[in-house]
């Protein structure tokens, strides 16, 4: 282990060689044969031609150093067992400077990698690859992985065929459908543009809720009345002071604003990364871990805060005045109330990757957020009497972070939610989620009566009017959500739809409550839904989803159960559901590699893959739900649309759809 750390920064500057390399040949040039050995045993021989100049390193070097290895696929070791490893070639030795004069072993020109591996009963292949670095002067590249793939033939022979994902015209133009003209359809009705608009300026309102909800914890709400009389008397002209506080408001709305930038540089890179990361398993339970620390911390336990080193620096740099100084006092002010903000900042961006919108969704949830903080301080600085309006700090702040901390535990359960739904694991089912809903509700009306108690709050003597109003709204919320857990048509729950998991994902299986509206005729099979239009003489509704999508599952529960929307779904449609973020993987025969719009290549292992990719290629969107009309032979009938929560509106997009159907005379002859 005595080189692990000069290895790590030695694999940083590797990986940055290896990402300028993507675009050339590799150093490394394979070739792979097999000889039978005995029954069931096989060696692999895995030649390596070497570019000159180019020092490969060796199978012996250890782990915490650069090296070469063989593995086997994962699915492949189910199959085969990898035995033993040798070298054949002129292996050489020396001192590595980079590697604090750690002896270092390569090959040079050329190597053979002999692999023993032992083929268990009913096994038909062998797959795996070669990981490894080179070295050239000061330029490294790797671990770089070189697939294998050998196919057991009838003879018993194992014979080398292509490996990893290949690209397939067929296969490409499962996802690639030719008869869609998105810029021709038969109707001009719908059309993607306002339901987005309303979307953000929604975010924007959520954004300033949390905001203002960040200046009623006690890292933030005893700032205002400090920094409001640092300004107003720091200069003689009332004029000057009131700029320069507005000025100070302006850089905190900024300094959010500014955070959400890169997740723009993004998605410019790859349209669906925002849905990959928001849908991501490991990701999601990250968030279920992180939010459940956030509220451990608000309950008191212990507090979040950014490295003291950090906030020093910053609060150094306020002494410069002017405009400069101005802007990191604002800078100070949103590190130094991290352990508050925070949480809530976590929620908003958790919040916004898991919707529509992307990137320009979350910066005006940032904004809002931004903006919302900073509106005190301008406000009060114009008109400092009011000062003497608002509460003063006390217990009630710590009240405030305590509830802030059960609804933190709320937020989690939704993310751990995303994951299990996602995978499928059946874990949190919709009764089990409004189950665990139901009991954070009780707590936190027990909380606000007295009757648990966290480590800083000091013993209820009386019960405020503001208190017992929230106790109260609280009390009614956690009412409101028990027929969630019944299988009643009142299971369905409007004002929080989206956050539970969808009706159909029920412990109550194939029974469960009426109200769940429409059910797709087909779930992620777009060729059987286009045979069954073609069979029923119906035109295809397209419904791109997703499992986290909480839109998606605002229309489901809110709009589709309207009579007349679900009398038209159900029988002039043929509804087929596309999930964009299912991760389970597709058939390792029906896995490819897809060439873009763009050029790009990409893998489509899974179905959510294929949907996303679907999606994105025939209709320029990847935002969830996504609904098109197209007709048996795959003729766009009107424009596709977005989120649409008037049911009226939604109707008479599908009624003019239906007219395009009939009037284009695109139905098939019976």
């Amino acid at each position: 282990m005595k080189h692990l750390f000069v290895f790590l920064l030695y694999m940083l500057g590797a990986t940055a060689v290896a990402h300028a390399q993507d675009s050339t040949a590799p150093v490394v040039k394979w070739q792979y044969s097999a000889e039978k050995k005995n029954d069931g045993e096989y060696v692999l021989h895995l030649k390596g031609t070497i570019d000159k100049g180019w020092q490969l390193f060796s199978t012996t070097m250890s782990d915490d150093e650069p090296n070469t290895r063989v593995v086997l696929d994962t699915t492949a070791a189910a199959t085969a067992t990898l035995t033993n490893v040798t070298e054949a070639g002129k292996l050489n030795s020396r001192k590595e400077p980079l590697l604090d004069n750690a002896n270092i072993k390569f090959f040079e020109n050329e190597v053979e990698l002999l692999a023993t591996v032992k083929l268990k009963p009913g096994a038909n292949k062998v797959a795996g690859s070669v990981n490894f670095m080179a070295i050239k002067g000061e330029e490294v590249v790797g671990p770089e992985e070189t697939a294998f793939k050998f196919n057991l033939d009838a003879a018993g022979n194992l014979t080398s065929v292509a490996a990893g994902l290949q690209e397939s015209s067929d296969a490409a133009q499962t996802l690639k459908r030719n008869n869609i003209v998105l810029d021709s359809p038969a109707n001009t009705c719908g059309g993607i543009g306002h339901e987005g608009k309303k979307s953000l300026w929604g975010i924007f309102i959520l954004g300033m809720l949390g905001g203002f909800i960040a200046l009623l914890t006690p890292c933030v709400f005893p700032m205002i009345p400090l920094t409001v009389s640092f300004f107003t008397k720091k200069t003689k002209e009332k004029s000057k002071g009131v700029m320069n506080a507005s000025l100070y408001g302006f850089f905190i709305f900024l300094i959010y604003v500014l955070l959400s930038l890169p997740f723009h540089f993004l998605t410019s890179l790859n349209p669906e990364i925002l849905n990959n990361i928001s849908t991501n398993i490991w990701l999601n339970l990250a968030f279920f871990v992180i939010f459940i620390v956030f509220a451990i911390s608000f309950f008191g336990y212990f507090e979040i805060t950014l490295p003291s080193g950090l906030a020093s620096k910053v609060d150094a740099k306020t002494s410069v005045g002017g405009v400069i100084g101005i802007f990191f006092m604002a800078l100070t002010l949103a590190l130094v109330s991290f352990s508050c903000t925070g949480p809530i900042l976590g929620s908003l961006l958790a919040g916004s990757l898991s919707t529509d919108g992307g990137a320009m969704q979350l910066t005006m949830g940032m904004a809002g957020f931004g903006f919302a903080l900073a509106l005190p301080f301008a406000v009060f600085a114009m008109f400092p009497g009011w000062l003497n309006s608002i509460p003063k700090s006390g217990g009630w702040l710590t009240t405030v972070k305590v509830v802030l901390g059960f609804l933190e535990v709320a937020m989690a359960i939704k993310f751990l939610s995303n994951a299990d739904l996602v995978k499928h694991w059946g874990l949190l089912k919709r009764e089990v989620f409004f189950g665990i809903w139901i009991i954070i509700g009780v707590c936190i009306v027990l909380y606000l009566l007295g009757k648990i108690r966290f480590p800083h709050d000091a013993p209820l003597k009386k019960l405020s009017p503001t208190r017992l109003v929230f106790t109260l709204i609280f009390a009614a919320f956690t009412l409101y959500l028990l027929p969630g857990v019944t299988n009643t048509p009142y299971a369905n729950r409007a004002l929080i739809s989206g956050f539970p998991p969808p009706l159909t994902y029920s412990v109550y299986g194939e029974d469960a409550a009426k109200g769940k509206g429409v059910e797709a005729n087909v779930v992620n099979d777009y060729e059987k839904a286009l045979q069954l239009a073609k069979a029923q003489h119906k035109p295809l509704l397209l419904d791109f989803t997703g499992w986290a999508c909480v839109n998606c599952r605002k229309m489901e529960e809110n709009v589709w159960p309207k009579d007349e929307v679900k009398t038209i779904i159900k029988d002039d449609y043929i509804l087929v559901s596309l999930y964009v973020d299912d991760r389970k993987l597709l058939p390792e025969d029906a896995q490819f590699l897809f060439t873009t719009g763009t050029g790009h290549k990409k893998e489509i292992k899974t179905i959510g893959d294929k949907f996303a990719t679907m999606q994105t290629e025939n209709f320029s969107n990847n935002s969830q739900p996504f609904y098109v009309l197209i007709s048996p032979d795959e003729k766009l009938l009107t424009r596709p649309v977005g989120y649409t929560p008037d049911a009226k509106a939604y109707a008479s997009w599908l009624k003019c759809g239906l007219e395009a159907f009939k009037s284009s005379n695109v139905a098939i002859n019976k």
